[in-house]
């Protein structure tokens, strides 16, 4: 079983900065592509980013490229979102996603998911 314990959301305000954290087990860390999604009230669940395992080779969705930052921290098993120059609409609730191997999650195949964690950005 995998598991992804997310942590960091909150309230920011617009142009303001968080940072989120996903923490998992050695053994996801080092063979699954890990990722962030997001979903806003009334929205469907979109992908924002990921990182694979294997060359930390990144991807990011267009909304947030030049603003995010993905990263993985192999000592503490846990992979990173930084959030900067936030907008009111980056508000929804973010959820960690991983996929077994150097497999991409932008078209919205994930094997596991996170609890999710609400980030909200007020004006």
């Amino acid at each position: 079983q995998v598991q992804l314990v997310e942590s960091g959301g909150g309230l920011a305000q617009a142009g303001g900065s968080l940072r989120l954290s996903c923490a998992t087990s050695e053994r996801t860390f080092r063979s699954y592509t890990i990722g962030w999604f997001r979903q806003a009230p009334g929205l469907e669940r979109e992908f924002v980013a990921q990182i694979y395992w294997n060359n930390d080779n990144t991807y990011y969705a267009t909304s947030v490229k030049g603003r995010f930052t993905i990263s993985r921290n192999n000592a503490k098993n846990t992979v990173y979102l930084q959030m900067n120059s936030l907008e009111p609409e980056d508000t929804a609730v973010y959820y960690c996603a991983a996929r077994l191997g150097v497999a991409s999650m932008t078209g919205g195949s994930v094997d596991y998911w996170g609890q999710g964690t609400q980030v909200t950005v007020s004006s």
